[in-house]
């Protein structure tokens, strides 16, 4: 969340004003069951443009204003140059003066060439809009002379000569940042106060031929989007602003397109510490991008309904959204995104700098292509502008941003609706044996930059030929476990499997192949944990992946951070199983799903350990790619090797061991709460109790394994990650008994 101006507006001609009409496809969040089948998804707009960047042109800054049409796209900004892709800064450079033109097929440059300069000071062009036929290009910003001609911070174009023209002068007293452009009118928004001589206080509009229109919508702070609705009867305003024409309206306001008489405000429908960066519409809908300063603001997108402007959705991501832009029922955004967990979205991964949402729904849809945040204020991706050529569909961002999909490449990037070159991630397998008579054929979903649902088929024994095909549905926080049982096997034989996973037109590469040996008989202990109600169940079994395979019916897998160490022995218990290393600084697992606020539960794992900074071993927290929180039900090592467990429940509520457990052996450790208050046994034995805390914090988290925060927790290790050896972890729904507890306990040695 950034303070950051962003004035820029492509104009009629530079989004698309009416979602075209797109076919449907199934593309709703599928969970594929046990047996590998997936229910049926809604349907939602398809997302028609891949995320494999193409060959684009560059530039030495930032690309703040874009506006496209009839195969050419107009990038404004703060640069000086411009270069080829692939080269690096400074080499095979080309004068660009904050202007540049392309060929939107091609992603090089036209032959348009345009100077904007300042006498003093740092020229920049924030706006631009094409007029509804193409032949003129109005650009804004804050400049005195294009190629050379003198102009007052805006200048009309002739597109077909590339030209200022010398019939449209009219003076802006300060920078302009946004514009839109009827056939006869063009507003502007900005930082001003005047234009033509006359008060006009940060919106204005004038006519095609430079003369100053009475339409009046004075605004008291900085405005930076103006947006002519389809029917061309009103003007959405966005920016900073508390009032228009002395009505109270923060941020976003609706106006009469020929007087400017407010139409629609909105007193409080945005916070005050947030404001509205860009707007675009379509045939149905206004569409704002929120940017907002402090934390916990609102950063996100907002869908309004043109029939009576009131709100059809709000996503509440956090990430200081900078340009929207409508295409085939897509809403398109470019941000900073970072946390979407209230939408029930990815939580605190990395930021993702480009989204895409149906213009019905807020969910978002798989397309994430990535920029990184750049230079500057550092947001990433500034605009956006969509044109067709050679029948293909283009969409190009701009903004701040030095690499695009981990590659080189600044201020420019296109994406079209094909080729689809990028393939799906080889998924991770795992192979149980714990039933007798089969083999459980367990993966993590793969991701794919641009496809949701992908096609899984399993090989056996070196086959080219599957043995079973499914779908699922995947994004890149949200990687559920599908599983597949093969019985067609018989006791004491081996078997491979290999996994791909399929886009439709690409392809991964075979996962490496796994082997199992059907069992006989039933193990022991893990027969013991799945009967007594576990909900999740992790072994560590796996090779060298992000994947925590879950034994139980209810696929409730887990992600592997930072590599650690995988198929450890001896593991805790009997047989053929292996456990899983920590080194203490930053590795831990996390589980796929998240969950509501465990009223009752166990947890249960085993440990190995000689560390002397203690750490967390197994808790709940609500974040997952850094540390929580928000976090309590856990088990933690004080530096002495005791055990604390603990909840949080109008305080921190600890019981705690009496003796310590980091004395290089393994150790079952299980912590119960239910009715009858807390309970943490050890090796079978119950160490510590009391009866009188019954409850914990009510939040929806993540089961997190091996590290989380720990802070103002009492007996505060010195660090939040254990370092040791885990095993055999388990969650239930209910508080185990004791008798259950040493049960399990006796059956370490079972085979």
């Amino acid at each position: 969340m950034m303070n950051a101006s962003s004035g820029r507006r492509p104009g009629r001609s530079g989004r698309v004003r009416a979602a075209s009409a797109a076919l449907c496809l199934f593309a709703g969040a599928l969970t594929a069951t046990a047996a590998g089948a997936s229910p049926a998804a809604s349907l939602t707009p398809p997302v028609s443009l891949t995320a494999d960047d193409l060959t684009t042109w560059q530039t030495n800054g930032i690309v703040w204003s874009m506006a496209a049409a009839d195969g050419v796209v107009y990038a404004g900004g703060t640069f000086s140059t411009v270069r080829p892709p692939g080269a690096a800064a400074g080499t095979s450079e080309q004068p660009a003066v904050n202007f540049a033109a392309f060929d939107a097929a091609t992603g090089a440059p036209t032959g348009c060439s345009l100077s904007f300069t300042l006498s003093s000071g740092t020229a920049t062009v924030r706006a631009l809009a094409l007029s509804p036929d193409g032949g003129t290009l109005y650009a804004g910003g804050q400049f005195g002379a294009v190629n050379g001609v003198g102009v007052s911070n805006i200048v009309a174009v002739d597109t077909a000569t590339c030209t200022p023209r010398q019939n449209f002068k009219i003076s802006v007293s300060a920078t302009v940042r946004a514009l839109d452009v009827t056939a006869d009118t063009v507003y502007l928004a900005g930082d001003f106060n005047n234009v033509g001589g006359q008060t006009r206080n940060k919106f204005a509009a004038v006519t095609t031929g430079a003369g100053l229109l009475p339409w009046t919508a004075n605004a008291d702070e900085v405005a930076r989007a103006v947006q002519v609705t389809p029917d061309g009867q009103h003007v959405a305003l966005g920016g900073d602003f508390f009032t228009v024409n002395g009505t109270s309206s923060h941020a976003l306001a609706v106006v009469d397109a020929t007087s400017g008489a407010l139409t629609r405000s909105y007193p409080g429908f945005i916070p005050t510490t947030s404001t509205v960066q860009d707007l675009t519409t379509d045939a149905t809908g206004l569409y704002t991008a929120n940017e907002g300063t402090g934390g916990g603001v609102f950063d996100g997108r907002i869908a309004i309904d043109l029939d009576d402007y009131q709100q059809r959705w709000r996503d509440t991501c956090l990430g200081a959204t900078q340009a929207v832009l409508v295409h085939s029922g897509v809403l398109y955004s470019g941000s900073h995104a970072h946390d979407c967990a209230s939408m029930d979205e990815f939580p605190d991964q990395p930021r993702k700098h480009l989204l895409a949402q149906s213009v019905d729904d807020p969910k978002l849809l798989p397309w994430f292509p990535d920029t990184n945040d750049g230079i500057g204020e550092p947001v990433g991706p500034r605009v956006m502008a969509q044109t067709d050529k050679g029948g293909h569909h283009y969409l190009w961002v701009g903004g701040e941003f030095t690499t695009v999909n981990g590659t080189g490449q600044q201020g420019l990037t296109r994406f079209a609706d094909g080729p689809d070159t990028g393939a799906p991630w080889v998924p991770n397998v795992s192979l149980s044996t714990v039933t007798p008579g089969r083999i459980d054929v367990q993966w993590q979903t793969s991701f794919d930059t641009d496809d949701g649902e992908l096609t899984y088929r399993i090989y056996k024994d070196g086959a080219s030929t599957p043995v079973h095909t499914v779908t699922g549905y995947s994004l890149f926080w949200d990687r559920p476990q599908l599983k597949w049982t093969d019985t067609d096997v018989a006791a004491g034989e081996t078997h491979s499997y290999r996994i791909t996973a399929s886009d439709g037109t690409n392809t991964s590469a075979k996962s490496p192949a796994q082997p199992a040996t059907v069992a006989a008989s039933a193990q022991p202990y893990p027969a013991r944990v799945l009967s007594d109600g576990a909900s999740l169940y992790w072994r560590y079994d796996e090779g060298t992946s992000t994947f925590a395979a879950d034994t139980t019916g209810g696929l409730n897998n887990g992600f592997l951070r930072n590599a650690p160490a995988y198929r450890q022995t001896p593991a805790a218990i009997a047989g053929s199983s292996t456990a899983i290393g920590f080194d203490g600084a930053g590795e831990y697992a996390y589980s796929n799903k998240r969950h509501a606020q465990p009223t009752r539960f166990s947890v249960e794992t085993w440990i190995k350990t000689t560390t002397v900074r203690g750490g967390k071993i197994i808790g709940f927290g609500n974040l997952t790619m850094q540390n929580s929180t928000r976090y309590d039900k856990q088990v933690y090592m004080a530096n002495n090797g005791r055990l604390v467990f603990g909840v949080y429940s109008g305080g921190y509520r600890t019981v705690t061991t009496t003796g310590a457990f980091n004395d290089g052996n393994w150790h079952h450790v299980v912590a119960t709460q239910g009715t009858g208050g807390m309970a943490l046994y050890v090796d079978g034995q119950l160490r510590a109790s009391n009866f009188l805390y019954t409850g914990n914090e009510n939040y929806p988290g993540y089961w997190r394994v091996g590290g989380d925060n720990l802070a103002n927790w009492p007996s505060r290790p010195t660090s939040n990650f254990f370092a040791g050896q885990i095993d055999e972890t388990a969650v239930y729904p209910t508080a185990l008994s004791a008798s259950q507890v040493s049960a399990h306990y006796a059956l370490r040695n079972a085979e």
